[in-house]
C-alpha cells in the first residue's frame, strides 16, 4: 500500500510539472557522511600545538636518550656507539641492583600501608559520626602540600622532636635520629610517603564506599549482620574494583618516588635508601651519561609494562 502511495505521488508531481526526487547514489551517501564527520578546525587548533609540545618536550628527547644509551656519551662533545655494553654493566652494577631491590621493596610495603590506612579511613569518614565532611577536608590536606616541603618538615621532626620525646620517656632505640640508621632509614620514608599518598587513595575509596546502596547493608542488618561482618561480605567485595586500581596505580607511583627521599635521607646512610630515580639523575651529574641512561631505559620499560597491567586489570572497573 505503502509503495501504490508512494507512485501515485511521484505521477502526481510529473503532472504538475515538478520533478520526482532523485535517489541518492552510494557514492553521494559516502560524501555526506565523509562531510558529516569532518573534523572542528578548533579541535585541531587546540590539539596540534598540544602534539608539538608533548613531542619536543617528552618524544624527542626520550628517543634521543635511548640512542645515547649505546653510546660512550657523558651528555656532550663526540660519542662512539658501543652496543650493548652499558645494559650490560648495569645488570652487573650491584649499586644499581640494590637501588632496584630498595626501589620495589620500598612501593610494595607502601602501597599495602597507603590502601590498608586509606581503606579504613574511608571507612570511618563515609559512616554516621559528626562532622565527616569536615574531617574529609582535613584528611586530603596532605595532598596539596609539596613532596620537598612535607619530607623537610618531617626530617626535622625525626632528626629532633622525636629523638627529644624519646629521651623524656626513656625509649633508647629512638633517642637517634632513625634517618641516620641504615636499618631504620626506610621505615621513615614509608610513613612521609604515605602520609603525602593516602588522601589521593581515600577520595578513591570514599567514592567506592558511597556508590554501595545503602539497602544492602540494611538488609544485612535485619539478618543480623556485625559491622565486621558487613566489611569483609558487603563493604571489600563490591569495592574490590577500587581495591584494584589504587594498588596497581600506587605501585606504578611509588617506584618514580625522588622529592620525598632526597629531603629525608638524600639516599643516606650510604646508598641504603638510593631509589632508582636518585641513582640516574646523580649519574647525569657524575659524568655517566649514557650508562645512567641506560639504566633509565630499563626502569621506562619496567614502567610500561607496569602501565599495560594496570590497563588490562583496570578495564571496565570504573563501573564498578
Amino acid at each position: 500500500m505503502a509503495t501504490t502511495t508512494e507512485t501515485i505521488t511521484t505521477a502526481d508531481r510529473r503532472r504538475r510539472g515538478g520533478a520526482a526526487p532523485r535517489l541518492q547514489t552510494r557514492g553521494a551517501g559516502r560524501s555526506v557522511a565523509r562531510r558529516g564527520h569532518r573534523v572542528d578546525p578548533l579541535f585541531l587548533l587546540f590539539l596540534v600545538p598540544t602534539l608539538v609540545l608533548f613531542t619536543l618536550a617528552i618524544t624527542l628527547p626520550a628517543v634521543m636518550g635511548i640512542v645515547l644509551s649505546f653510546t660512550n656519551s657523558v651528555g656532550f662533545g663526540e660519542f662512539r656507539f658501543i652496543g650493548l655494553t652499558n645494559y650490560v654493566a648495569v645488570f652487573s652494577d650491584p649499586a644499581i641492583l640494590q637501588a632496584y631491590l630498595f626501589t620495589i621493596g620500598f612501593s610494595l610495603v607502601t602501597v599495602v600501608v597507603v590502601n590498608a590506612v586509606a581503606f579504613l579511613l574511608a571507612i570511618a569518614l563515609t559512616s554516621k559520626i559528626r562532622a565527616k565532611v569536615a574531617l574529609r577536608a582535613v584528611f586530603v590536606l596532605p595532598m596539596v602540600i609539596s613532596g620537598i616541603v612535607i619530607a623537610y618538615v618531617f626530617s626535622f621532626l625525626f632528626a629532633n622532636s622525636l629523638p627529644a620525646f624519646a629521651t623524656a620517656l626513656g625509649f633508647a632505640p629512638l633517642e637517634q635520629s632513625i634517618l641516620a640508621n641504615p636499618d631504620l632509614a626506610w621505615v621513615a620514608i614509608v610513613l612521609v610517603t604515605a602520609w603525602q599518598a593516602i588522601p589521593s587513595t581515600l577520595l578513591i575509596y570514599i567514592a567506592g564506599v558511597l556508590s554501595i546502596p545503602g539497602e544492602v547493608y540494611e538488609a544485612a542488618a535485619l539478618d543480623g549482620a556485625s559491622s565486621w561482618r558487613q566489611l569483609v561480605s558487603i563493604t571489600a567485595p563490591l569495592t574490590a574494583g577500587y581495591i584494584l586500581i589504587n594498588l596497581v596505580i600506587g605501585f606504578k607511583n611509588f617506584l618514580n618516588s625522588y622529592d620525598v627521599i632526597v629531603g629525608l635521607t638524600d639516599g643516606g646512610p650510604g646508598t641504603s635508601t638510593t631509589s632508582v630515580a636518585m641513582s640516574i639523575f646523580k649519574g647525569f651529574n657524575g659524568g655517566d651519561y649514557a650508562y645512567q641512561m641506560a639504566n633509565a631505559t630499563i626502569f621506562f620499560v619496567i614502567a610500561v609494562a607496569i602501565a599495560v597491567i594496570q590497563l588490562r586489570v583496570t578495564r571496565g572497573k570504573a563501573a564498578i
